[in-house]
């Protein structure tokens, strides 16, 4: 699952001209779900989302920096669904949606993860959008702050070629071992000895 936050001083959602929906500061949450998620990440999103610290502490001289969230400032919430955060155009350039989940799971999904929200915070503060429509979404981006979050973040490659591949396993093997300590500072060790600096560098 991925979700867009937006730290806002006022957003809302209008449908064929009609309000749908509108809060005042606090956080306009654009939410998408793939068709990879399950329970498990409907469930684990409205944590990251309403603990997010997107606001300073103003009761401190000088004021604390990223140190409330949302609950914390008595703000309100507004959940938008919008598979498009999931397109990709690695291949030309029309979006292509195939990592977005299909109408019902999405739907279900969706409407789970809100009323997870609800219940993690105050049903009254949380406002929605409307599924499946063609919004207008207006905002107020304070800041601007926007982050993104995702259940399944993508793994990052490993800086140092120091972990599994590098470590304990022959080169160009597959096979995932966990790093051992002592293998760690043997290949630092090994660096630093083999590691020498151009002699006119030092004139």
């Amino acid at each position: 699952m991925r979700t867009v936050l937006q730290r806002v001083k006022s957003a809302s959602v209008t449908v064929d001209g009609q309000l749908v929906s509108s809060i005042g500061n606090g956080l306009l949450v654009l939410a998408a779900i793939s068709k990879d998620d399950t329970e498990k990440d409907v469930d684990s999103m409205p944590g990251k989302i309403l603990k997010a610290k997107l606001w300073d502490d103003e009761a401190t001289d000088p004021p604390g920096k990223w140190k409330k969230n949302v609950m914390e400032i008595e703000g309100e919430v507004l959940c938008v669904s919008q598979f498009t955060l999931l397109a990709s155009v690695k291949k030309g350039n029309k979006p292509s949606f195939h990592q977005s989940a299909s109408g019902v799971k999405a739907k279900e999904l969706y409407q789970a993860f809100f009323k997870n929200v609800q219940n993690s915070y105050k049903p009254e503060k949380v406002k929605d959008g409307l599924f499946a429509a063609m919004m207008d979404v207006a905002l107020v981006n304070d800041g601007p702050v926007t982050i993104q979050i995702d259940t399944d973040p993508p793994k990052m490659d490993d800086p140092t070629s120091l972990g599994p591949s590098g470590i304990g396993t022959p080169s160009g093997s597959t096979t995932s071992t966990a790093v051992d300590i002592n293998d760690l500072v043997n290949n630092m060790t090994r660096i630093q000895k083999e590691f020498k600096i151009p002699a006119e560098l030092l004139e």
